[in-house]
């Protein structure tokens, strides 16, 4: 009878644990320290820490459970969790004080890994150290991601140029002004850091659902605040003030966010002397509204005038060798004004039919208006240097090799408008797959006159444009008139409708013990283009594209995953336009097909969390319209003639070098080529082989308030610096290496780790000043050549154009 009782009483227990397993963790707050009395619960089954933080609990396997961890002085965290056996798991959470902010919590997820997507804390973009500090300029501290010049946050990813990445915010494709010749110029991104929730980066093979671009993706989401906050931010670059409140009980969130820029600290750290006044300033708002639980609308406005008045003065650049110096001097007369009035308004609508379908759909316009004038007129003086050692004249310059100047002239203006309409779909069969779909209309009218001409003289002898003159002097004398050495005249109407959809199916699911990612998706895209003569053409392209990540149930937590797909760029604008101004309508698609092999391996070092990623890549590229890059200034040749290809290799070591602090270390490796017109591979503009960076976050550990931010860059040089009329087959040197060090420093009087409940401190939710070192070690780096000629030996000279200096600025940021 004794056996039958014990088979009644322990058969069920035996059968329960069979079908489940055990998860265990420990606890801990953002300090580290071991939290008691936790609530540890799914469904009607629970437990509670103990004084170490510890805790054991007993789940079902191969069933989704969300697990509820709960304190009274702690914000209540769920984790969902899939036992695919019964094998043990381990999970330690990490809660956080209510009186901390939710928007500061870093969620790490497997998700975003097996897409081949990195996932950025919002905060850190917001707080690193930079001449453009923000979301860009975290981007340039990854593998892969590229760019020379510190006043501009556009980005070159893989080989490609910055017209070829996708940038959205809360799914809204954005973009940046047409004319902008110059970094200093730029003023402020669009993405507005103070109001970013969620930051998402792909640097190639990336999904089906975001558009036709041919080298990445960067996919930001704005907040949408739970309490009342004002944050301002004050420097010697500008300033930012920043509200976010909820009304109406939740129901209505707005955040608006108004930002000042002056990059006269910087240009004024050049080796022109100018008189330089720029006004960058916008207003950007997200206003949301819940009118149910199924249905709640949002509007994103942004209005922007950036106003650049430069006027140079002088210019003393030395250069050449220790044995054969060459000083060039230039005095300027004249100006340069350029104008951007932006507008952007944006109105969706969120509906969750059920619990499997939700549909947004997204009206939005963009309008630029951009001018650009200027009358410049350069005089010039190459001369050498003595330097003879005891001669009175040790140091200056003593025989000039050339003298001339140069006037250059503009007056363009550009207008353009841009209109788009789309519906996204999200359909969930269950937790493990879902459907995501599209469809999207745009239409584009972009108006421009061009009116632009430069005059060089050298020794009083007119310099005709490059190939223009058969010159049998003194033989038969020349008569013909004086010609600009460059004239453009053009006045170019062009609209572009654009119609462009997408399906894809993901699922998350299992082969063995090992867990499996994948999703398979195309997108279609069909637009036509007509200028003022209403001539053009439609096309049409189609563009498959797959993802696959296996996690294998090793001791070792790696991930691996491949990317691919066929990728086409359908031509903007800008890329119709060629050299000369005029417009190429018949411009088909650029074309390329991505290969991507990625693996992640997640470990512990010095006990705490660390991650290196690596990713190996391969680009084939086709109807290619290959370009030259002034500054950042881009110009096409508009005639799909050129193939290319792209290879490389990406690594990144992240996690807590600094107890507390994440950094990262990252490493790359690019080579790209192409062929135009049949005439052999050679670099291509954005040929950058050597990559390396570094961020790094430190405290000191007897004041940990006192914190530092260093921001380290190294890219190997570009080709680039030739004249803007040069053969790219002739003229393949390279721009100098470049090498910069940016380091901050500040002291948090108070933040959300650190609140005070008496005191002057009381009234501040955030309170921290610091100073900022840009260009640490004055590295003279150089973006672009200005080409000189000197009249006696036929020789030109390209004198490197420096980028900014030492410079020195302090920064206050509050919220209360």
């Amino acid at each position: 009878m004794k056996y039958i009782l014990k088979l009644f009483i322990f058969l069920p227990l035996a059968i329960f644990a069979q079908k489940t397993t055990l998860i265990k963790g420990n606890v801990k707050n953002n300090n580290r320290i071991p939290i008691e009395n936790v609530s540890v619960e799914f469904g009607n089954t629970g437990t509670v820490t103990d004084n170490n933080g510890n805790y054991t609990l007993r789940i079902p396997v191969k069933e989704e459970v969300t697990i509820k961890f709960s304190h009274i002085s702690y914000k209540t965290f769920y984790k969902v969790i899939y036992a695919k056996n019964r094998n043990s798991i381990r999970y330690s959470p990490t809660l956080v004080l209510k009186t901390e902010k939710l928007e500061e919590i870093v969620v790490k997820n497997n998700t975003n890994a097996a897409q081949g997507t990195i996932k950025i804390d919002a905060t850190k973009a917001k707080n690193i150290i930079g001449a453009n500090a923000g979301v860009e300029n975290i981007l340039m501290t990854l593998p892969g991601v590229n760019n020379n010049n510190e006043l501009s946050t556009q980005y070159n990813v893989r080989g490609g140029n910055f017209d070829e990445n996708l940038v959205y915010v809360n799914g809204i494709e954005v973009y940046r002004p047409f004319l902008v010749r110059s970094g200093q110029q730029e003023g402020l991104s669009f993405i507005n850091p103070n109001m970013v929730q969620n930051i998402n980066f792909s640097a190639g093979g990336f999904q089906a659902k975001y558009g036709d671009k041919l080298s990445s993706v960067l996919d930001i989401t704005y907040k949408k605040p739970l309490e009342k906050t004002i944050s301002s931010e004050v420097s010697l670059l500008g300033g930012s003030l920043t509200f976010e409140s909820p009304f109406l009980n939740n129901k209505l969130q707005v955040i608006s966010s108004f930002r000042y820029r002056d990059n006269s600290l910087f240009v004024n750290s050049k080796q022109i002397e100018t008189n330089f006044r720029p006004r960058f300033t916008d207003l950007q708002s997200l206003v949301t509204y819940q009118i149910s639980n199924k249905l709640s609308v949002s509007y994103l406005s942004n209005f922007s005038v950036n106003n650049y008045n430069y006027t140079p003065i002088s210019r003393k650049t030395r250069f050449g060798t220790v044995a054969d110096p060459l000083e060039l001097t230039v005095f300027y007369d004249g100006k340069e004004e350029t104008n951007y009035f932006t507008l952007f308004n944006a109105l969706s609508a969120d509906y969750k039919i059920n619990e499997k379908l939700s549909l947004t759909t997204t009206i939005s316009s963009y309008n630029t208006q951009e001018e650009e004038y200027f009358d410049i007129a350069a005089s010039y003086n190459l001369g050498e240097v003595d330097t003879t050692i005891g001669s009175e004249n040790f140091g200056e310059v003593n025989f000039s090799e050339g003298i001339g100047s140069q006037i250059n002239h503009a007056r363009n203006d550009l207008d353009a408008l841009i209109n788009t309409v789309q519906v996204r779909g999200t359909y969930k069969n269950n937790n493990q797959q879902q459907w995501n779909f599209g469809v999207k209309y745009q239409n584009e009218n972009i108006k421009e006159r061009i009116r632009e001409w430069e005059v060089i003289d050298s020794l009083g002898f007119a310099i005709r444009p490059p190939n223009t003159l058969n010159n049998q002097q003194p033989y038969v004398p020349f008569t013909g008139p004086i010609i600009p050495f460059q004239n453009i005249r053009e006045d170019n109407n062009v609209t572009i409708n654009r119609l462009s959809g997408f399906t894809q199916f993901n699922k998350r699911t299992y082969w063995k013990e090992h867990e499996i990612w994948y999703n398979i998706g195309v997108r279609a895209h069909y637009w036509n283009t007509r200028d003022a003569n209403k001539q053009g053409k439609n096309q049409v392209i189609v563009s498959p594209r797959a993802q696959f990540a296996i996690k294998p149930n090793w001791k070792k937590d790696m991930l691996f995953r491949f990317s691919g797909g066929f990728y086409a760029q359908p031509p903007t604008y800008r890329e119709m336009k060629n050299f000369n101004g005029k417009i190429n309508t018949d411009v088909k698609a650029q074309k390329s097909t991505h290969y991507v092999l990625g693996m992640d391996y997640s470990f512990n070092l010095w006990k705490r969390p660390f991650k290196l990623t690596t990713e190996l890549y391969y680009k084939d590229m086709y109807d290619i319209n290959a370009y030259a890059v002034d500054n950042v200034r881009i110009r096409y040749r508009a005639d799909n003639v050129t193939t290319a290809y792209a290879y490389g290799l990406d690594i990144r070591l992240n996690g807590e070098f600094v107890p507390g602090s994440e950094s990262w270390v990252s490493l790359g490796y690019l080579k790209t080529e192409e062929n135009i017109n049949n005439r052999g591979n050679i670099s291509r503009p954005s040929d950058q082989r050597i990559k390396f960076g570094i961020l790094f976050q430190d405290y000191v550990p007897n004041l940990p308030n006192l914190k530092a931010y260093l921001n380290l860059v190294y890219n190997s040089g570009v080709p680039g610096g030739a004249p803007a009329y040069s053969d790219v087959y002739e003229y393949q040197q390279r721009l100098r290496d470049y090498k910069r060090a940016d380091l901050g420093v500040s002291y948090v009087f108070t933040d959300a780790k650190k609140q005070y409940k008496t005191g002057w401190l009381s009234n501040f939710k955030e309170l921290t000043a610091g100073l900022e070192l840009f260009n640490m070690f004055d590295i003279q780096n150089a973006i672009t050549n200005t080409w000189v000629r000197d009249v006696y030996s036929k020789n030109q000279y390209g004198i490197p154009n420096f980028m900014t200096g030492r410079v020195l600025n302090f920064k206050f940021s509050i919220k209360i």
